[in-house]
């Protein structure tokens, strides 16, 4: 009976710690809104939701980091990160006029 004292809690911790982490990774809030939630947003909305981005990183840019513990700057990274993955979800993605030179060439050179 005292082993069962003993071991009891360390069982109950290799059961429940998993369970917890896995919860705690799940419910990410940075996580990109999937392609149907981002076309059945207005203009306005998305324009809204960049502007709170855009005023959340200038809170992040204007904090003291330094200060931090090695926890926090790693939750400001994966914030961060998540905003960005955001941001290029509503806005897409754009070709710059030297890349479409580029392409245009080498359709022309394999044509």
């Amino acid at each position: 009976m005292k082993s069962l004292r003993y071991y009891l809690p360390v069982l109950l911790a290799l059961f429940i710690l998993p369970a917890l982490r896995l919860q705690a990774a799940a419910t990410s809030p940075y996580e990109v809104p999937s392609k149907e939630v981002i076309a059945n947003m207005t203009k306005e909305q998305k324009e809204a939701r960049l502007e709170e981005i855009k005023a959340r990183v200038n809170e992040i840019k204007a904090m003291d980091r330094s200060m931090l513990s090695k926890d926090e700057r790693k939750a400001l990274r994966k914030e961060l990160k998540g905003m960005h993955r955001q941001a290029r979800a509503i806005t897409g993605v754009y070709i710059s006029v030297g890349a479409l030179i580029i392409i245009i060439l080498l359709l022309i050179i394999i044509i």
